[in-house]
């Protein structure tokens, strides 16, 4: 048998991945999987957990440390000493994966073929710090993922690869994190061994078409029930699983937790019960000319709620405990 020409095999390189939460744990898994040698991990440092406020490792540092890849968690990464131990592991190439801190230019300079990253949108739409919330706020049917050049401005490289997902009507964002989570895994290392092999193709994005998803606020949580029942909606499965959709009623805050907008068009005032029996809680939402008649509110039901410092409850097992009746009406 012949032996493979060694001018025709990739060369191997040296990544050095930068990434913290579980959403960079599948292309950690990848890249660890695929032949090139992960040489370091760059996580953000531990945070206090729990009751106990006790440090809890970053789960890209959990998968490093497996695998015995040193880990790397900077306070400041514009520090000398820093950059000077990322110059030390000889990287070819960054990839960046969630990793949840703007990278200096000094930093991008050091991997010789430069840093790529996963981001979860369909670039240039949703560049920023929440693709994920901010395409379920939106309603939007599909959503995905982008393997890109990492420059000095956000999201704005060129890409090298693009995979699509739908986007399920009740999935929630946290459904949806998982998801691309995954898919950015599989598109990650064909883009790696293109890179390796010098034949990627770098697409420049149409800068014209760019949108920002902005981070999301806690104040974004606050029902509005004036808006649509399908924005409602959005706005309940978007915020899944931070900071939650949430109402008051009788002074007491409520966590809306599942929901369904329903093809009624009730009169009540926005935020009135209409209808409270059985499996059933039907909220009066507002109305425009995409969601429902002109000057006709639009029907939200009630799926799980949850009163605050207690448990999901389903619509049946809510109106059993409190005796909630039509009529009543939850505020902004």
């Amino acid at each position: 048998m012949t032996a493979p020409d060694a001018s025709h095999v990739a060369p191997r390189l040296r990544i050095v991945f930068f990434g913290t939460p579980a959403f960079a744990v599948p292309s950690l898994h990848a890249m660890i999987a695929s032949g090139h040698p992960v040489v370091g991990v760059v996580s953000q440092p531990d945070r206090p957990k729990g009751r106990g406020q006790q440090l809890q490792p970053t789960p890209t540092r959990i998968v490093a440390q497996t695998h015995g890849i040193p880990v790397i968690q900077p306070a400041k990464i514009r520090e000398e000493a820093f950059l000077h131990q990322i110059r030390d592991l000889r990287p070819d190439l960054g990839v960046v994966v969630a990793f949840g801190r703007i990278l200096p230019d000094p930093l991008l300079a050091i991997p010789r073929l430069g840093m790529i990253n996963v981001h979860a949108s369909v670039l240039p739409r949703y560049r920023g710090a929440a693709p994920i919330q901010r395409a379920v706020l939106a309603g939007d049917a599909e959503t995905g993922v982008t393997i890109m050049r990492v420059e000095t401005e956000m999201d704005a490289g060129g890409t090298f690869s693009v995979g699509t997902v739908p986007i399920p009507p009740d999935a929630t964002s946290g459904d949806m994190e998982t998801t691309l989570s995954h898919l950015g895994a599989r598109l990650l290392v064909p883009v790696v061994d293109d890179l390796a092999a010098g034949r990627a193709v770098e697409t420049p994005q149409d800068h014209s078409l760019a949108t920002h998803a902005a981070k999301i606020t806690k104040s974004e949580g606050t029902i509005d029930w004036h808006a649509p029942a399908a924005v409602v909606h959005n706005q309940v499965r978007g915020l899944q699983p931070w900071p939650l959709a949430s109402t008051t009623l009788g002074g007491e805050r409520y966590v809306i937790r599942r929901s369904a907008p329903i093809a009624e068009h009730p009169t009540e005032p926005p935020g009135t019960i209409v209808r409270a029996r059985g499996d059933e809680i039907v909220v009066a939402c507002g109305g425009d000319g995409l969601h429902g008649t002109h000057g006709t509110g639009t029907g939200l039901r009630i799926l799980e709620i949850q009163p605050e410092g207690r448990r999901t409850m389903t619509a049946r097992e809510f109106l059993a405990g409190r005796g909630v009746g039509e009529g009543a009406r939850f505020g902004s």
